[in-house]
């Protein structure tokens, strides 16, 4: 049996007609069904359900309704009932396939043919058919975006392999269901002619285009007009680029150093050449490096990357993908948020599925010469994400396994790197140690045997002979052999990989037992690199002796240096390493990840310490610390530092530092580094939930709750506030229910839903002020006078705003300070009070860029924006709005990038530029409904209406009119009385 949402909600498979009640009674099993094996609190159910203003007795209604949901699927035969209570609230207790909305989206996550067209088949009309509601509405808009990108990746998909024809059907009958889908209408004008049928591919360009320009007031975007410009060329090429244009200008180089003395390796060089030199066709060319641990495939791939580098003039991409780490291979959907970034994609345009990313990534490398190296791949379903969609790019991929998949399914040809001949191998010793082979050519011949003809274990070989000058090779050679005899790492077959050990180990015996003891523990490490003062924690030594050991391991070649005081090691070796641990590294680890949440903490005390109260406590650091006295220096620290201290939050070691580390960082994250904080107190949160901590577990899902207001994810962000308040108020924590309240509160009045967040934020207040926590009640005091504004109670706003400004003042937070001022300014905007507003926004803006604030510098810069055109000079504002545009994108501030877009909207409109205008608010309009955000979808509505006014639309402005008019309307905003005026005027 499974349930359907992609359609009317039903249950089916059941042996029985079963009837789910009325369209109320199937909205709470949808509200359950969609976050299905997981707990929804009734307060969201409602939310969910009623909306912003449920009836009294709600509560009453919930239970009923529930009751009788149980019981209409007890007498459907399921067995045991799956819809149960917990203590926090209700779930539906099944595995997510079981409904159709999540298979659907796992199948479209695969990309592959056959699965985007069985996930299609899984819609059965319009979602939740019946059901009314803005969270309904909201879901179905959701998901109907969901599917248009599915057939787009569909159609994609079946155009690649051949088969316009496919396409041609489904693709009509949705263009004409969504006529203004742009991608949509671009897809079929390219199957359209891919068929033959030039001429009707043109109509179609000519009928979109007339209702964008009637409809939209717009013209047609880049994937309407290259397919256009295709078409008329005679060309019957791929798709043309999909809707969202890529951020061309970055150019990445992200190839490791070459390695040096690099040789024995023409025949493979030359096969590369052949693969991979001059992409151009329409299938990806992919080479594929296969062969055993140490036989320096990577080695290789550099080598050719960096010799090819100039025939990828758009740049060169890097990842290890850690395929053999049996701990922390690399997540294909990381691996491309890295990528995303790299190719200049702002981390808010980042999706956050993988097929999204996956798709993104395609888009960003279309018709680009770039090179993507892919080092350490274990499997094939860790490369298939990464492989880019045009020929113009060319992938080169290192393995231990023949990746047969990516042979058959996608064309690599694989270049098979073997032992190095014996000739090559004593070559490369030449190289290393020089004339001392030429000496004893004998002896070299043997240890290249010994070494298995591995390039790692050579390298390490002449490095130890180096060393050990005046010995000769013949002596070394004699050690050599005694150490593999006792260790017996080979095995009858003769496996290679027994000499690297026998060699690790060899280079291990000649170094003192501390760097010994240090290499070992350097193993433990959870991140790809580290800094002096982490390896002397791990060691529990000090740090000069810590330099000394790393200075050994270093020319001993056992660890290889990656900056200044940073070190990294080959895969291999870390590995090797790891085993080498005595005991269970345990304390080891326990060291290191006391000195990174202690020092963190210290470095955010540097950054805020006006809230070093509102922190979890924190040891200092036992070890030596970096000097971390000024702000840059913590700065500089954190953000260095924060890929390990996610890794650490990540560690089944680190949970009981993770839960610490959330709170630790949690003001340092909020200043725009929200990707890596949603990852930070996601873990935190499961590692609180694992240790039964409902404090820790309340703390944070008030962080990661934040955090999701802060990228514009408010749904989710009213969930884990509300969550966050019901468990502070479980462990009698009433200032911090009261800050999540008052948090909550500021996402309620984003969705919309004034009174209710107004409730909130007196709620919070009186709660901060009765545990007697002055800072806390400076952010309650700003909070509730931004609110307030919004309603236009201006008194009570500005006095709210100068009193939190008193308090800010009085604990010297000048990041607190600025966020004050921007938001007093922001009710003094809404007031009129022209320039006091540009005034306190001059000072908000010079105290963010002061401290290194970008999403509060975004905020204050479009409110200085927003005031100058309000006073007429929208030639000064319009500088000043792209740049809060660039840095909320940056940030990943989605609710900053809407309210940038709308003013930018508002000033080119007043500049005179009505056209460029109108495509800044309509982004607006599509961004603050993927956030919900109810008045910015109003004032883009209202953007449009006067932009189109302006370029003589009559009929378009007052259709965009009476959409800003019911949206104020509906939130009860003053605006609505002058929509009102201006739909009356003649």
């Amino acid at each position: 049996m499974e349930f359907q949402l992609l359609g009317p909600v039903e249950l089916i498979g059941s042996p029985h007609r079963v009837d789910l009640g009325a369209p109320r009674q199937r909205a709470v099993l949808a509200a359950l069904l969609v976050d299905v094996g997981r707990v929804v609190t009734p307060e969201l159910i409602v939310d969910r359900v009623w909306g912003g203003e449920p009836p009294d007795g709600v509560r009453r209604s919930l239970h009923a309704y529930v009751a009788r949901l149980r019981r209409a699927l007890r007498e459907a035969g399921t067995g045991n009932v799956p819809l149960v209570h917990r203590s926090a609230g209700y779930t539906v207790d099944l595995p997510p396939e079981r409904v159709d909305l999540h298979r659907f989206r796992d199948l479209a996550a695969r990309g592959e043919r056959e699965s985007l067209r069985a996930a299609l088949e899984l819609w059965r009309g319009e979602p939740l058919a019946g059901i009314t509601g803005h969270w309904a509405d909201r879901m179905r808009r959701t998901w109907q975006r969901e599917r248009l990108d599915t057939v787009a990746a569909w159609a994609s998909a079946e155009l690649s392999a051949g088969n316009p024809s496919a396409v041609l059907a489904p693709l009509t009958e949705l263009v004409e269901e969504e006529p203004l889908a742009e991608t949509l209408a671009a897809t079929l004008m390219r199957a359209l002619a891919l068929a033959g049928r030039q001429a009707e591919a043109l109509d179609r360009y000519t009928v979109t285009r007339q209702r964008l320009v009637e409809e939209l007031g717009v013209d047609p975007g880049p994937a309407l007009r290259e397919a256009h410009r295709a078409i008329l060329r005679g060309e019957l090429g791929p798709e043309a680029a999909p809707a969202v244009s890529p951020s061309a200008t970055a150019v990445p180089a992200q190839l490791p150093g070459e390695v040096a003395a690099f040789t024995g390796r023409d025949e493979e060089l030359a096969a590369l050449d052949a693969v991979l030199a001059e992409p151009g066709s329409t299938a990806v060319p992919v080479a594929v490096v296969s062969g055993t641990a140490g036989v320096g495939k990577t080695a290789l791939a550099v080598c050719w990357a960096h010799r090819a580098r100039d025939r990828f003039p758009d740049g060169q991409l890097y990842a290890d993908l850690r395929g053999y780490d049996p701990e922390r291979p690399a997540d294909p959907a990381d691996v491309l948020a890295g990528f995303l970034l790299a190719l200049g994609v702002p981390p808010m345009e980042i999706p956050l599925r993988l097929d999204e990313r996956a798709a993104r990534y395609r888009t960003e490398t279309s018709g680009r010469r770039i090179l993507i190296l892919l080092d350490n791949a274990a499997t094939v379903e860790q490369t298939r994400p990464l492989l880019p969609g045009t020929g113009t790019c060319a992938v080169l991929v290192t393995s231990r396994d023949s990746l047969a998949g990516l042979v058959a399914l996608h064309g690599a040809r694989r270049v098979d790197l073997g032992l190095l001949p014996r000739d090559r191998s004593v070559a490369l010793l030449r190289r290393l140690i020089g004339t001392r082979v030429d000496d004893e050519p004998a002896a070299a011949a043997v240890l290249a045997d010994q070494c298995a003809r591995l390039p790692l274990a050579l390298r390490l070989a002449a490095e130890l002979a180096a060393a050990r000058h005046p010995a000769t090779l013949s002596e070394l050679v004699t050690e050599l052999a005694d150490q593999r005899e006792r260790l017996d790492r080979l095995d009858a077959g003769g496996d290679p990989r027994g000499a690297v050990t026998a060699v690790f180990s060899w280079s291990l015996r000649h170094l003192r037992p501390a760097a010994v003891r240090l290499f070992a523990l350097l193993g433990l490490h959870p991140g790809l690199d580290l800094d002096e003062y982490a390896a002397a924690a791990l060691a529990g030594e000090d740090l000069r002796a810590t330099r000394e050991n790393l200075a050994l391991l270093v020319r001993a070649h056992l660890v290889h240096a990656v900056g200044a005081r940073r070190y990294g090691m080959h895969d291999l070796l870390r590995v090797y390493a790891a085993s080498t641990v005595d005991g269970d590294g345990g304390p080891a680890l326990t060291r290191l990840f006391d000195h990174y949440l202690g020092t963190a903490a210290a470095a955010v005390d540097v950054l805020h310490p006006a809230e070093r109260h509102h922190r979890p406590p924190v040891d200092a650091p036992a070890t030596a610390v970096p000097d971390l006295s000024t702000p840059d220096g913590a700065l500089s620290w954190l953000d260095g530092e924060l890929p390990n201290l996610t890794a650490m939050a990540a560690h089944r070691d680190g949970a009981r530092h993770a839960i610490r580390l959330s709170g630790t960082l949690f003001r340092y994250l909020d200043r725009g580094r929200y990707l890596r904080a949603l990852t930070i107190h996601a873990h935190a949160i499961e590692a609180a939930r694992r240790a039964g901590d409902v404090a820790g577990e309340a703390v944070t899902s008030y962080h990661l709750g934040t955090t999701h207001l802060q990228v514009g994810r408010l749904e989710p962000a009213a969930d884990k506030l509300a969550r966050a308040v019901e468990l502070f108020g479980r462990v009698d924590d009433a200032p911090g229910a009261a800050r999540a309240a008052g948090t909550l509160g500021l996402v309620e009045a984003l969705l919309g839903r004034y009174a209710t967040a107004h409730t909130h934020q007196l709620q919070a207040l009186e709660g901060i002020r009765r545990a007697g926590d002055r800072h806390a009640e400076a952010r309650a005091l700003t909070s509730l006078g931004l609110v307030e504004g919004w309603l236009g109670d201006f008194p009570s706003s500005f006095a709210r705003h100068e009193a939190a400004l008193e308090r800010f003042r009085e604990f010297d937070d000048r990041v607190g300070e600025a966020t004050a001022l921007a938001n007093l300014a922001e009710a003094q905007l809404r007031a009129g009070l022209l320039s006091a507003a540009s005034a306190n926004q001059r000072a908000a803006l010079e105290l963010f860029r002061r401290i290194g604030h970008p999403a509060g510098e975004a905020w204050a810069l479009n409110g200085l924006g927003v005031s100058l055109v309000r006073e007429g000079r929208p030639a000064e504002a319009i500088p000043l709005l792209r740049e809060a545009l660039t840095l909320a994108r940056q940030t990943g501030d989605r609710s900053g990038e809407v309210w940038a877009l709308n003013g930018l909207g508002e000033a080119l409109t007043a500049a005179g530029d009505a056209a460029a205008a109108v495509e800044q608010h309509r982004t607006a309009r599509l961004v603050s409904r993927d956030t919900g955000e109810r008045h910015q979808q109003a004032r883009a509505d209202a953007g449009l209406a006067r932009a189109c006014r302006a370029l003589g639309d009559a009929e378009s402005a007052r259709r965009h009119l009476a959409s800003a008019l019911a949206g104020y309307a509906a939130l009860g905003m003053a605006e609505a009385d002058g929509i009102r005026a201006e739909l009356a005027a003649p």
